[in-house]
């Protein structure tokens, strides 16, 4: 036994841990495959008048090494940065020296999130060549199924969206004015805020119809003074990139709180039930849709079917707009392993959703031999597969599916995505899936 260390090794090893083998294999993976990183420094140079200028960057491959870490850990950008200064483990993927400078939390996130969805997908298809290679997965035997990834948004709610328009509309206005331009309105802020308020604790019907009226009152004479200062912006100043850049920001949101204004006086005092497809259900996640499961729970996000295979890798994921119906997504889902393979899978299991006696007969015409819905929804079992066995055998391999997407929700994020706009979310759910899968194969080639 020692009181203290004296002086600290220079020497740093790699450590002995099942998680760090992990991280080893992947490293190998992504060295053994350089078409990756060609991939990501694809989308990094877009933009760039010339690359070979300026201090030092990441390489694609430290770029899409560190975007593994962040979703593999669910970390933000500034644990990000720590734990790659601060974990050997994390150096040694991302290729850093033990007394090399690691990138800051704003040079993570600038080029995390410069990878686009449509790179992540390509490298998602290199990921899946390279397991059909190692022998991991055929994609002869697969099973669909759809989730809900949600936005990250509140609760929505027509008061708490004008109390918003409010909000950013004001703080726009604010910003212009700072600027120079000779603009006037008024700071309706608080009095919004108020309003909003009493409407979620009123009890009484007509006092929330009297919040709700003088809050519409407000969030129109926001709109007008938007309106007005982009007129007298066009009329007197300069157009610089900036100006350009705020009159379209402002245009954006003005549309968007006239489209909430119109759906709460629907709602509230004409007593119509505004389709979903109309409704605003946030001013900054817009495109957010309004998905009702099972008819129980309303989930805000967007729905993404993912398709599994025996070993249980993600081998496609694709997000849809709007909440379409299982059954219609059927035969497209199935069509799409002909790209993945050039070849349909011999067995294929879905939920009971998917079924329909229009999608069995798509399905075998298609080439697939064993078709299983998790429900027969009138089918007999001798129109779907050989016999009983298989069927039951095929049923109970659907329900693998259910396993790997919470393994993807609770393990690398894919509940709630937690970057701002369509693309990044996008971006996010082919980050998850490509990560998931990347460990997934490590730990087979462990076995």
């Amino acid at each position: 036994m020692r009181r203290q260390n004296p002086q600290l090794s220079l020497n740093c090893f790699g450590i002995d841990h099942d998680h760090a083998k992990e991280l080893a294999l992947i490293g190998r993976i992504l060295d053994d495959n350089p078409r990756i990183k060609e991939l990501i420094e694809q989308d990094l140079f877009q933009g760039l008048s010339n690359p070979e200028t300026g201090a030092p960057g990441m390489t694609g491959d430290q770029v899409f090494r560190a975007l593994l870490i962040k979703q593999m850990n669910g970390y933000s950008y500034d644990e990000l940065s720590f734990h790659l200064a601060d974990s050997v483990s994390y150096r040694t993927l991302c290729g850093y020296g033990a007394f090399e400078k690691t990138p800051s939390r704003s040079t993570l996130a600038e080029n995390i999130k410069g990878v686009r969805q449509e790179t992540l997908a390509e490298i998602h298809r290199v990921i899946l060549k390279y397991a059909e290679k190692q022998g991991i997965e055929k994609g002869r035997k697969i099973r669909i199924d759809s989730t809900v990834v949600e936005t990250n948004i509140h609760p929505p709610s027509d008061s708490a969206q004008l109390f918003d328009g409010v909000r950013v509309l004001t703080r726009l206005l604010s910003e212009l004015k700072d600027m120079g331009h000779p603009i006037i309105f008024t700071d309706h802020t608080k009095r919004a805020k108020r309003r909003m308020l009493t409407v979620k604790g009123a009890s009484n019907p007509k006092d929330r119809r009297r919040a709700y009226r003088d809050l519409l009152k407000v969030t129109s004479l926001c709109v007008g003074y938007a309106q007005r200062a982009i007129g007298l912006i066009l009329e007197r100043a300069e157009m610089t990139d900036s100006v350009w850049e705020m009159i379209g920001e402002l245009t954006h949101y003005i549309d968007l709180v006239n489209r909430v204004i119109d759906q709460t006086e629907r709602r509230v005092f004409r007593g119509e039930k505004v389709p979903a497809d109309e409704k605003v259900v946030s001013l900054f996640e817009y495109h957010t849709d309004i998905i009702v499961k099972d008819r129980r729970d309303t989930l805000y996000g967007h729905k993404v079917y993912l398709t599994g295979g025996a070993s249980g890798l993600i081998l496609d994921c694709v997000i849809e707009r709007g909440n379409p119906a299982d059954s219609s997504r059927t035969i497209p889902m199935l069509s799409r392993q002909q790209e993945l393979y050039g070849r349909l899978p011999r067995q294929a299991a879905l939920d009971g959703g998917f079924a329909s006696k229009d999608n069995l007969e798509g399905a075998k015409a298609l080439g697939v031999e064993d078709v299983c819905f998790g429900k027969k929804r009138g089918l007999e079992i001798s129109e779907m597969v050989k016999s009983t066995w298989v069927y039951k055998r095929l049923r109970n391999f659907r329900a693998g599916v259910e396993g790997m997407i919470s393994f993807l929700k609770r393990a690398f994020g894919m509940d709630r995505c937690t970057w701002r706009g369509l693309a990044s979310f996008g971006s996010y759910v082919m980050a998850s899936v490509v990560t998931a899968n990347l460990l997934t194969i490590a730990r087979h080639l462990l076995l």
